[in-house]
């Protein structure tokens, strides 16, 4: 079983816009930031409660936006703070696959031991 980590957009993808994108997490645990939440619902206008997405968000492992977290976003490795804070937080959450559209974020193939991949394609 790996751990995932959805980037924005994939978590979006993942919560509200394409649920069927969930089908490839079968039997993973799926990690995102909190700020990702925040983007979702700031974004669409969503107001709370929202019993539905409250339930949905359940289901994904949240990690942390610490102080730390954030300082060492602050640093790099991209110019882009939000990318930053999901790359950390993906290290942090020590998640094997780091799910991303972001071409930039791509091209990196990895941040630590996290690998970066448009699709999750593993063995477990």
């Amino acid at each position: 079983m790996a751990r995932v980590f959805l980037d924005t957009n994939t978590f979006i993808d993942a919560v509200y816009r394409r649920p069927d994108v969930n089908r490839q997490f079968l039997n993973h645990r799926v990690c995102s930031s909190p700020l990702s939440a925040h983007i979702l619902f700031y974004a669409l206008k969503l107001k709370v409660p929202n019993r539905i997405l409250t339930l949905v968000l359940n289901q994904f492992e949240a990690i942390d936006l610490t102080a730390l977290l954030l300082a060492n976003a602050l640093t790099g490795p991209t110019a882009d703070l939000e990318d930053n804070i999901q790359l950390h937080s993906a290290a942090e959450g020590e998640c094997d696959y780091f799910l991303t559209s972001d071409k930039k974020l791509l091209s990196m193939k990895f941040f630590g031991k996290t690998k970066i991949v448009n699709t999750l394609k593993t063995s477990g």
